[in-house]
């Protein structure tokens, strides 16, 4: 036994070095891959025209960017800029359009980017706001005037923009202030430095200082809701948030959807370009310890980590109860008769459910069907991957009991149990274990399903590498590490469900 358990490990180690290996020979080829790809040189805006342009989804940057299809350029559409940003510096792309704050962020960090002089476009950013909140608009109006008129405002931005004034003006809540008005959600997408990024474990920028600002003016408890910029729209529109505060600019398509505050600070859409400056390539020991060492970043991984194993361990659950239910009335209908309309019902939502991708079923969940209620998000995502799992997890018991000869059910009805018992005692058992490595798949599918659950803004382990990789701009380590993390959760769960299988074989007479 003991040899048994040393030949499992070594073929686990063997594997985790093959694993490594493979990934550092992709990253050598890709490198050497971009290494050799044309690109654009882009010196001004109007060398835009037939480029390859890098923008972040949904932001303004896309929308203007976006005229440029009709002149011959690509667009290429990331749901993160540090995305976009990675893609250039890999010559993927020739250049980002995006706001000038967050791109003198980037350039800061990345010395073979350079900023154009020339700026893309000027834009002035307000707050997003529901139209039927009319009472809430007029208040965070007066707010913004407020903040201007005694300089709060100027103050929370010169904490974060300008070499002479950076961190020496941090915004600080005024003492005994009221919070009898109850609570203001805020929807943000906290990877844009310097309006909205985490730092410490808690959310800073100018954005997020200005709404802690107004939630004082108004007597509120400030609660922020971090989740992908596409989605805070319809965020602030379910009435999951009650206002969107993410660097966002009022435009005639916006307007269609939702309504604006006053503008509370212009800003510049920017180019940024590979200058092809040759920056200093890091160690792995500084790589490692700046992607996790350092501000205590690898607390995003464990965060995530524990966050994910929660939905998963709840999820498998209630695909398990509800799964088993579905197969034996099914397999039941299909062996007596019984539950026709039932079964019909059960066909048609096993189609819908393994029809539709499950990112759309969790937004549907979650910005639709619980859409007035203050529903944990965590619960969302239970219950979305528990019905989601449970539809794939009927047909493969179902297919199991079906399997079992005919034969079997006679004979538990000839010894005097009725189906119900020939089903429990008999049937169900065998199906298991023949189904076992089929479940144990779908369980690995799940885990890893779950990584969908940062568009409701869950920090899970995808999530929480996503946030390093938003603040060290280093794909490939957060990228690892994740990976990593997945793969040896899989191991985990793989190895015990050949344990049980070898046990179960062991109780075979």
């Amino acid at each position: 036994m003991e040899s048994i358990k040393t030949g499992q490990n070594n073929r686990i180690f063997r594997f985790f070095i093959a694993f490594l290996m493979l990934a550092c020979v992709l990253s050598f080829c890709t490198a050497c891959s971009d290494a050799d790809d044309s690109f654009k040189v882009i010196q001004s805006v109007s060398d835009l025209e037939g480029a390859k342009i890098g923008v972040q989804l949904g932001t303004t940057g896309d929308i203007f960017a976006s005229e440029y299809e009709e002149k011959g350029s690509v667009i290429e559409r990331y749901t993160k800029s540090a995305d976009a940003v990675q893609a250039l510096k890999n010559n993927k792309i020739d250049c980002i359009v995006i706001d000038k704050s967050p791109a003198e962020a980037f350039v800061s960090n990345n010395p073979e980017l350079s900023i154009l002089e020339e700026n893309f476009a000027v834009e002035e950013y307000a707050i997003c706001i529901s139209k039927e909140k009319t009472q809430l608009k007029e208040e965070i109006n007066k707010a913004i005037a407020q903040l201007k008129s005694d300089g709060t405002l100027d103050s929370i931005i010169s904490n974060y923009i300008g070499d002479d004034t950076k961190g020496k003006f941090p915004y600080v809540s005024p003492e005994n202030t009221s919070r009898s008005n109850g609570t203001l959600i805020v929807a943000t997408n906290a990877t844009f430095e310097p309006y909205e990024y985490i730092e410490n474990d808690r959310y800073v920028g100018i954005d997020m200082d200005m709404a802690r600002a107004i939630a004082d003016i108004l007597g509120m408890n400030l609660q922020i809701e971090d989740i992908e910029f596409d989605s805070i729209i319809n965020a602030v529109q379910s009435g999951k948030a009650d206002i969107g505060v993410s660097g966002m600019t009022v435009t005639e398509d916006r307007l269609k959807s939702i309504d604006f505050s006053d503008t509370y600070t212009s800003a510049a859409q920017v180019v940024i370009v590979n200058s092809g400056a040759n920056a200093a390539e890091a160690s792995i020991s500084e790589k490692i310890h700046n992607n996790f060492i350092k501000d205590s970043r690898w607390k995003f991984i464990a965060t995530g980590l524990l966050t994910t194993l929660e939905i998963s361990f709840f999820s498998v659950i209630i695909g398990i109860v509800l799964g088993f239910i579905i197969a034996i009335t099914r397999s039941t209908c299909d062996k007596l008769g019984k539950f026709r309309l039932l079964n019909t019902i059960l066909k048609m939502y096993l189609t819908v459910i393994r029809g539709t991708p499950t990112m759309i079923q969790l937004l549907i969940i979650y910005y639709v069907i619980f859409a007035s209620t203050n529903i944990s998000k965590v619960l969302v995502a239970v219950i979305a991957f528990g019905l989601n799992s449970s539809a794939y997890i009927a047909e493969i018991v179902r297919a199991g009991i079906m399997s079992i000869d005919k034969g079997q059910l006679e004979a538990g009805r000839s010894l005097g149990f009725n189906y119900s018992q020939t089903m429990r005692y008999f049937i169900i058992p065998q199906a298991f274990k023949n189904v076992l490595p089929a479940l144990c798949n779908e369980f690995i599918v799940l885990i890893k399903e779950t990584s969908i659950s940062g568009y409701i803004g869950i920090m899970d382990l995808t999530r929480g590498g996503d946030y390093i990789r938003s603040r060290t701009y280093d794909a490939f380590l957060p990228l690892v590490a994740v990976a990593i993390v997945y793969l040896i959760i899989v191991v985990l769960l793989t190895s015990a469900v050949s344990k049980l299988e070898r046990k179960m074989k062991k109780n075979e007479i």
